[in-house]
């Protein structure tokens, strides 16, 4: 049987209550400047959880004296140097990636998803995502990851209630020439408790509010049946992927349909699909805007395209598994997030994720 997790009508209300008079920061905002009373440097503990495929040399070699240049102390930087198979490392190896969290007096800042791939799935079973998420909560540890990795954040949202961001893994931050924009993004989502994104959009009107929850649309499939799939009504769904056909893609959002899902929630998000790579053998115009049309049939709740996320090099960070509220006219969709755990930005240099150290 499913964990039901209905977040309480006052909890959203509490949530949304905390953006009255305060501004409000675009996607790219400059971040505001730390007062005169500059508190001491902090330590930005960032532990790297390898649970899925295996990192790519160059990217580790790159990624890692970014983020030290940054600001961040990196903990548990072996794991990303695993080879198994695929994977990175045995599932046994994979899993104490997380399990061992739970013996650490204080936890790191962050937990950093290393990339995604395949392998997360694999170790649901034998987690105690109970403990895990409370101690998460309790430490107000920040874990970030996308693609496969969502895995892990669906269970713990759906065990225990703790949400996560769908943002940048080492893998992008190893990227020979990462994104200006994904790496702004990345901060000042990290850093700063509320932030709206506003995107161009055409169609769908409307204005809501729930829990911002979702991530990869194949992995998230995968965990229909299972008590790993959060049951979240009146949610805001967000849904991306990369690789498959248009069939493929309205198959899997039939699946959703079936399963009840879909009719639960208040508004569905897609962000990228990367749908000009693929064409139907059968008829071309089958494409991407025919599932989503298909979607908006069948779900019957608005239904929104353009976000900046997925397998895309300029992606935003998005919170999951806590409060937003949208507002769509003509023209533009913008979402607000609100009530989500974060860092402080002192002592961070986020240009130096930008700089391109020398190869070893």
């Amino acid at each position: 049987m499913k964990n039901t997790f209905n977040p309480s009508r006052r909890r959203v209300l509490q949530g949304l209550a905390l953006s009255a008079g305060a501004a409000v920061l675009q996607g790219c905002q400059t971040m505001p400047s730390p007062s005169a009373s500059i508190p001491p440097r902090p330590n930005h503990r960032l532990y790297l959880a390898a649970c899925s495929g295996i990192v790519p040399a160059k990217q580790r070699q790159l990624a890692l004296p970014r983020l030290e240049r940054a600001g961040f102390a990196l903990e548990n930087a072996a794991a990303v140097e695993r080879s198994y198979l695929r994977f990175a490392g045995r599932d046994e190896e994979r899993k104490a990636d997380l399990t061992q969290l739970l013996a650490q007096a204080q936890l790191p800042s962050i937990v950093l998803a290393a990339r995604g791939g395949y392998g997360a799935m694999r170790l649901l079973p034998d987690l105690d995502f109970a403990r895990l998420g409370a101690r998460l909560r309790e430490s107000q540890t920040l874990l970030i990851g996308y693609s496969d990795f969502c895995a892990i954040q669906l269970a713990l949202l759906a065990k225990s209630g703790t949400g996560s961001f769908a943002g940048p893994m080492l893998g992008d931050l190893g990227n020979a020439h990462p994104s200006e924009y994904t790496v702004n993004e990345f901060i000042a989502t990290l850093t700063t408790p509320q932030r709206s994104l506003r995107v161009a959009h055409s169609g769908a009107r409307g204005s809501g509010e729930g829990i911002f929850w979702g991530g990869n649309l194949s992995v998230l499939c995968s965990l229909v049946g299972t008590p790993y799939l959060p049951d979240i009504r009146g949610g805001l769904l967000f849904l991306e992927d990369v690789g498959e056909q248009p069939y493929r893609v309205e198959r899997m959002l039939q699946q959703l349909r079936l399963a009840g899902v879909l009719q639960k929630q208040r508004a569905i998000f897609l962000g990228d699909f990367s749908m000009h790579k693929h064409v139907d053998a059968y008829d071309p115009r089958y494409d991407f805007d025919a599932v989503v049309a298909e979607l908006r049939q069948i779900s019957g709740v608005p239904v929104f395209t353009g976000l900046p996320f997925g397998h895309i090099a300029n992606k935003t960070t998005l919170p999951l598994g806590f409060p937003a509220r949208f507002q769509a006219d003509g023209d533009s969709l913008t979402l607000q997030f609100l009530d989500y755990p974060t860092i402080s930005p002192l002592g961070l240099q986020p240009q130096a994720l930008l700089d391109q150290p020398a190869l070893a």
